[in-house]
């Protein structure tokens, strides 16, 4: 029997399996609550990293981090952003580990319950803590009226003044989500990580990884499709397990769980031999239609629209030099803006693509903006 007494006048009885530790062991854990109990913590699922490769710059990233937080004498918050499949939950998991290794347990918080700030601020040691997918057990919770909103209520906690070393590490998909006073932040959040779907060269890359070699014939048309739409790591990793299977991407795509619920993105730009370009940035496709036409304004580099081209978008077939689905001239309608003599902004670039001949017209899958500057 074990008798614990936490004040002058009280005591508790336990079995002879309580176990006293001056620390938590570094291991995971993930934070419950119960009406009788209050807060406590319960182990969690082991974080290991079953991938044999993990693609992109994860491993670098993961030791930045870590490298930082040693550093610091503070504590460190990571915002992990990105849409869903693409690699946030795999870095994470990698960095649990990590920490792990470095002796220090890692705690997962996957619910919002009220008072979890304090209850996070009295564990008084180094520790990393994981709000995973904040922007949903955070972000969607609205707060009772007069109360502020559970975000706000762990701003003090993120600015790393409590007791005890922190790295808190947030993961999101929705950035519009998360409150205005965590991003741009640094003094709260020091990194923001951002995850971008795989390029057509990874997606490569990760199909002869994953194939057999005598299904290496579907892949041009995996990447072509990605060019359309986009693709993520868990898409990839269905798509790879259907062609070892002997099915065609046609064949498989078909039945998977991959299909066109939104609109379509894409940025066309049309090329002439003497070097002038016409451009629209973002033009909603229908890649897939049989017969469809599509007609889009384009536009000179001051934004004047001075031609108007007309398509089928199914005659794109996918460029790797180019990163894009190539239509060739012979397949292009074109349609000159009218202008008066004295109109020189559109006269100029009419005159000087009539005076040359159209190479190709490129459509490329619009992209984000990119969240971090270019300097």
């Amino acid at each position: 029997m074990k008798a614990i007494s936490q004040g002058d006048n009280t005591y508790d009885i336990f079995d002879d399996s309580l176990r006293v530790y001056e620390k938590l062991p570094a291991q995971s854990y993930v934070v419950r609550c119960s009406d009788r109990r209050g807060f406590y913590l319960s182990k969690y699922v082991d974080m290991e990293v079953k991938e044999a490769k993990v693609y992109g710059v994860h491993d670098d990233k993961v030791e930045k981090v870590m490298s930082s937080f040693a550093e610091m004498d503070r504590s460190l918050g990571v915002i992990l952003s990105g849409d869903k499949g693409i690699g946030k939950s795999l870095f994470a998991k990698m960095l649990s580990a990590e920490a792990i290794r470095s002796g220090i347990p890692v705690i997962v918080v996957d619910s919002y319950i009220n008072g979890i700030a304090s209850y996070i601020e009295s564990i008084e040691q180094e520790a990393m803590i994981l709000f995973d997918e904040f922007d949903k057990t955070f972000g969607e919770v609205r707060a009772k009226d007069g109360e502020s909103s559970p975000q706000t209520n762990l701003l003090t906690l993120f600015d790393g003044l409590s007791g005890g070393k922190k790295l808190f590490v947030v993961t999101c998909n929705e950035l519009r989500k998360l409150n205005e006073y965590l991003i741009n932040r640094p003094g709260r959040f020091h990194y923001h990580i951002r995850f971008e779907y795989p390029s057509a060269v990874e997606i490569r890359q990760y199909l002869q990884d994953k194939l057999a070699e005598e299904y290496y014939g579907e892949i041009d048309n995996v990447v072509s499709f990605s060019g359309k739409v986009s693709l993520n790591y868990d898409c990839l990793r269905s798509i790879a397990f259907e062609l070892n299977h002997g099915l065609t991407f046609n064949e498989a795509i078909k039945d998977l769980n991959i299909i066109n619920i939104e609109s379509e993105y894409y940025k066309v730009t049309l090329r002439y031999a003497n070097g002038l370009i016409a451009t629209n940035k973002s033009v909603c496709l229908d890649m897939f239609g049989d017969d469809d036409r599509a007609n889009v304004y384009l536009y000179d580099n001051r934004g004047y629209n001075f031609v108007d081209v007309s398509f089928t978008p199914t005659d794109a077939v996918f460029d790797y030099r180019l990163g894009g689905h190539v239509i060739p001239a012979d397949k292009l309608k074109l349609t000159y803006c009218s202008y008066d003599e004295d109109e020189t902004e559109y006269k100029e670039p009419v005159e000087a693509a009539k005076s040359s001949t159209v190479e190709y017209l490129v459509i490329s899958r619009k992209v984000d903006r990119a969240i971090h500057y270019a300097v």
